[in-house]
């Protein structure tokens, strides 16, 4: 298993392969179908209130029952995952299947799509500290920043090929 701390460097990503399994650690961003679109239009206004580069966003609300992957390819979703690469996001956490054109969008801005169990219990394990960072009226599928401690997954989409 290869160790990820972010902010995660496009070095680390040129080392890893469709496949390969991994964990994260440090801070990572949950996203939905709620906040994914609204924090895409603050990126195209500059207004983004922390850094993204080289970061990681998870697909999922996060609720007391805790955290769990959502479907990546729902269009809310993925339609925010070429805009959130281009703004430097380096990982992508969630499950599915994803297009072919998110495919080439991820190759080109050397981001990569992670799966991770969907097991509830486990992932909720690995979060150390939680706090809402924004859109609070959205409730559980707000955005927020996690500190975790070596969140499981594998490489599903890198460097032009997927699993």
């Amino acid at each position: 298993m290869k160790h990820l701390q972010t902010p995660i460097t496009d070095d680390e990503l040129a080392e890893l392969n469709v496949g390969d399994q991994i964990s994260i650690s440090g801070t990572m961003y949950t996203g939905r179908d709620a906040a994914l679109p609204q924090l895409i239009r603050l990126i195209e206004k500059n207004e983004v209130p922390f850094d993204l580069n080289g970061s990681t966003i998870m697909h999922t609300a996060f609720s007391d029952a805790g955290i769990a992957p959502t479907t990546s390819s729902k269009v809310e979703i993925e339609s925010t995952i070429p805009k959130l690469s281009e703004a430097g996001v380096k990982v992508h956490i969630g499950k599915g299947r994803l297009s072919d054109e998110t495919l080439r969008e991820l190759e080109k801005n050397n981001s990569i799509f992670v799966i991770t169990p969907p097991v509830a219990a486990l992932l909720t394990s690995k979060v150390l500290e939680k706090k809402c960072v924004l859109f609070e009226n959205e409730g559980m599928e707000a955005m927020f920043e996690l500190k975790v401690e070596k969140i499981p997954g594998i490489v599903a989409i890198h460097k032009g090929k997927r699993i």
